[in-house]
């Protein structure tokens, strides 16, 4: 991949993610509508079903129909969504349909996009590629929420223009995505059949429970928790403070581009296990730190320096392993489980946080959201020893 349609992939990548990023504002909107956090996690909910249409679609059809195109399409249905977000006037069930629609364009893009990468580079160059790629799109997701509240904080804009103009940015976005196809074709592929993901993806959960597969499968959904809790609920947990959330999304933006660029060369090389371990420490204490958080916004970007390292690092890690843990037949299931997993935990747990929030306060919030860590980290720990028992009985002497 060269030229123009590198840049036209990039530029797709931020403007979709950027679009996704911007529903960690959720609440805010529905505030100036009279509702809370519970609202934003009943959009969230509608998100996940929707994942739940986008990933097994791009995996059955994807190879047919081209990774690029599908991902535009997936950015028009977020834009579609954010258009009626922007349209409600008062709380009602169609802020579920919207969520629906956002969580369906976000799921295809988020496995139609790579898809389009993978299908144009070689085993050698995926990794660069790869890294590149996901610089981008972690930009978006952490830097949108910081324009957002830009735009709205300082230029007055209100939350319902701003969805209109993050639906304009997706209707960029799949426009780039869409000539990203035109001008930078596949290679042929070797049959029409032989990639994409299998029809029993989703029984192939069976034989992968008897695999340490299921250890990164679980990890990730759990992980997902903790970035999803600390994001989008930012706003409401930098307000009892006084602080601005766009800090905390700044930093976490700033320290993920950065550190793909910079570091993940050397994580790759690393022993995969061990990192796993230290870089989950490490978000387990971005989410201690934040406990701190009358202490001012120093707390604010320790703790976002910390979640960027931490789980800005780890993703990538945990699915080499879900890969190598598999077994070859079934490891295009394990990387369908490991995403739908992820989907549960990004939209599925703002519903239970958006009600711990009202019910209980943020402190309670954030004890489970450290649950959630320190969960993350043992299953890693459990993985390892798994891992190193069964390394232990290959290489037993036999009588």
């Amino acid at each position: 991949m060269r030229g123009i349609g590198v840049s036209l992939l990039f530029v797709g990548a931020l403007l979709t993610a950027t679009g996704y990023g911007a529903t960690f504002l959720l609440t805010e909107h529905f505030r100036s509508l009279g509702g809370s956090e519970i609202e934003t996690g009943k959009v969230l909910a509608g998100a996940m079903v929707g994942t739940f249409i986008g990933v097994p679609l791009i995996g059955w059809v994807g190879a047919r129909f081209g990774g690029a195109r599908l991902a535009a399409i997936g950015a028009v249905l977020v834009t579609a969504g954010y258009l009626l977000l922007a349209g409600v006037a008062s709380l009602s069930n169609t802020i579920v349909i919207a969520g629906f629609m956002v969580g369906c364009g976000w799921g295809m893009f988020y496995l139609a996009a790579p898809m389009a990468v993978s299908e144009r580079v070689s085993d050698l160059d995926r990794g660069f590629w790869f890294t590149r790629f996901g610089a981008f799109q972690m930009a978006g997701i952490g830097g949108g929420p910081a324009l957002a509240l830009f735009l709205v904080d300082t230029l007055g804009l209100s939350t319902a223009s701003l969805f209109r103009l993050l639906a304009f940015g997706c209707v960029c976005a799949a426009a780039c995505l869409w000539a990203f196809e035109l001008t930078t074709p596949r290679p042929a592929q070797p049959h029409p059949g032989s990639t994409g993901a299998p029809r029993n993806w989703v029984t192939s959960i069976v034989p992968l429970a008897g695999t340490r597969a299921i250890y990164p499968i679980l990890m990730v959904g759990i992980g997902a928790c903790v970035f999803t809790g600390m994001l989008t609920f930012q706003s409401s947990l930098a307000r009892g403070s006084g602080l601005d959330a766009s800090l905390y999304f700044t930093t976490y933006a700033a320290v993920v581009v950065v550190a793909r660029f910079t570091l993940a060369p050397a994580i790759n090389r690393a022993d995969g296990n061990r990192m796993s371990v230290l870089l989950l420490i490490l978000m387990s204490a971005g989410v201690l730190v934040y406990f701190a958080i009358g202490y001012g916004a120093s707390v604010q970007v320790v703790s976002g320096i910390l979640l960027g390292l931490g789980y800005g690092l780890v993703y990538t890690v945990i699915q080499t392993q879900v890969v190598n843990d598999a077994p070859e037949a079934h490891r295009t299931g394990a990387l369908t489980w490991f995403v739908v997993s992820y989907f549960i935990g990004i939209f599925g747990f703002p519903a239970i946080g958006g009600w711990l929030i009202v019910h209980w306060g943020t402190q309670a919030f954030l004890v489970v959201v450290l649950v959630c860590a320190l969960a993350e980290l043992a299953l890693a720990l459990a993985r390892n020893r798994s891992r190193a028992s069964s390394a232990a009985v290959l290489n037993a002497p036999r009588a």
